[in-house]
This record gives structure tokens, C-alpha cells and sequence, in this order.
């Protein structure tokens, strides 16, 4: 016959143990998510940055023109509906919404849990990325036209790697903020490490307990992480690497 547990922390160990399965489980799913759901979600604002970045010229054809305000249209609207919005209610939309039509009628909990984190990222990102692209000086994208390189060239060689670098930062506290956000998609019931404590919590009226556990695994996954990308930051800021216009040009030469 089962022993119960006497006091807080003897219910603690014990729901850990018995339901080890469940919260490893459940910690895999959360670290998918956000691992997945980030890199994506950078990806697409690292596009939408440079799209609001990018300057329309008296030049340019009409047709370049059109479309470089469309998109910047669509991508402002785009941004300032996943900001100003809970990720909890972008959830059920995205997923009962979509589950309604063809088009995501045989969607899966997890892939709506990604979709949403990735969009919701990518929003936040863009404007990370338009303001690390912005905090480089102007003067060198000047210096490098004159010395003949193109816009084109001028933000891959010039801009990109000197605003990446600094973009870093912000990137890990995304992912560490999406790596606890994840818990909100239990509503659509992902089966993540918050769902898997409702559910364990459950079985013996034990949430308070069962919340404890997740937790100190919640604890231990942002320390893990957060002392990891310090440690690739530094790195990173020990480094001078990064590809400048005049370096392009001599290599040329």
C-alpha cells in the first residue's frame, strides 16, 4: 500500500519521482518550443528589421517603390498587432482560428505552441534588429558607397556584422523569456512542463507542490542558460573578427 507524504517537501520528492516520466517529458517539449520557436523567430525578425531599415530612394523605379511601402505597411501592421497583444490570446486564435479552416485543420498542439512563439519573437526582434542596425554609426555606410561598394554590400559586410554582435544579447533574453512563456500555451494544450504539473497536481489535489517541482526545473534551466550565454558574450566581445568595408576592398585588390 502507497505511504502519503507528511509535510510540503516529502509531496514535493514524491510527485518528482512517481512522475519523472511526465515533467522530463514535459521539459523536452518547453526546451522544443523555445529552442525552435526562437531561432525561427529571429530569422523572421532579422528580415523585418532589415525590410523597415531599408530607405526608399527618389531613384528607385516605381515599381520598387510600391512594393518596398507595401512591405514596410505590412510589416508594421504585422509588429504592432503581436506587441501590443498577449501571447496567451495569439494562441487560441492562431490555433482555434485556424483549426476551423482547411489550412490548419489537422494542426497539432506543438506546431501552433511554435507558430505562435515564432511569430510573437519575430515581432519583438524587429525592432531589436532595426535598432541594432540603427546604432551603427551612418558615417561608415557613407564611407563604404564612396569607396564603391553597394547598399547591398555595404549592409552585409559593413552593418549586419557589427549590429549582430550587438543583437546577441537580446537574442538570449528572448529565449530565456519564451523558454517561461511557453507555459501559457497550456490553454491550447501543449503538453509542456506547466501542463504537466496541472496534470500531476491533479491526480492527489497537490498544485502547490506539483508547481514547486516545475519550478526549481524552470530555476535551473534560466540559471544553466543565462551562465551560457554569458559566457558566449564574452567570448564574443573578446573577438575583432568582424569584416569592415576597408578590409573588403583591400581583399579585392
Amino acid at each position: 500500500m502507497e505511504t502519503s507524504p507528511t509535510n510540503t517537501f516529502g509531496w514535493v520528492f514524491f510527485l518528482a519521482q512517481k512522475y519523472s516520466d511526465m515533467f522530463i517529458e514535459g521539459t523536452l517539449i518547453t526546451l522544443y518550443i523555445a529552442v525552435v520557436g526562437t531561432i525561427l523567430g529571429f530569422v523572421l525578425g532579422f528580415l523585418i528589421g532589415v525590410v523597415q531599415d531599408s530607405e526608399i530612394s527618389q531613384h528607385d523605379n516605381p515599381v520598387k517603390k510600391t512594393f518596398m511601402r507595401c512591405m514596410k505597411g505590412i510589416t508594421t501592421v504585422y509588429v504592432e498587432i503581436f506587441r501590443d497583444t498577449p501571447m496567451i490570446v495569439q494562441a487560441m486564435i492562431i490555433y482555434y482560428g485556424l483549426r476551423q479552416t482547411s489550412v490548419g485543420a489537422h494542426m497539432t498542439a506543438v506546431f501552433a505552441g511554435i507558430l505562435v512563439t515564432v511569430l510573437n519573437t519575430g515581432a519583438y526582434m524587429a525592432e531589436t534588429v532595426r535598432g541594432g542596425i540603427g546604432s551603427i554609426d551612418k558615417g561608415q555606410r557613407e564611407g563604404a558607397w564612396a569607396m564603391g561598394m553597394s547598399p547591398i554590400k555595404t549592409m552585409i559586410y559593413v552593418v549586419l556584422p557589427q549590429a549582430f554582435k550587438n543583437i546577441i544579447p537580446e537574442m538570449a533574453n528572448m529565449f530565456l523569456t519564451n523558454l517561461k512563456m511557453t507555459s501559457v500555451l497550456n490553454v491550447i494544450a501543449v503538453k509542456e512542463l506547466f501542463m504537466a504539473a496541472k496534470t500531476v497536481g491533479g491526480n492527489y489535489y497537490k498544485y502547490f507542490e506539483s508547481y514547486l517541482v516545475i519550478a526549481a526545473i524552470y530555476f535551473v534551466l534560466c540559471f544553466i542558460f543565462n551562465k551560457l550565454f554569458n559566457f558566449m558574450e564574452k567570448r564574443m566581445a573578446d573577438k575583432a573578427d568582424y569584416v569592415l568595408a576597408v578590409e573588403y576592398l583591400n581583399d579585392d585588390d
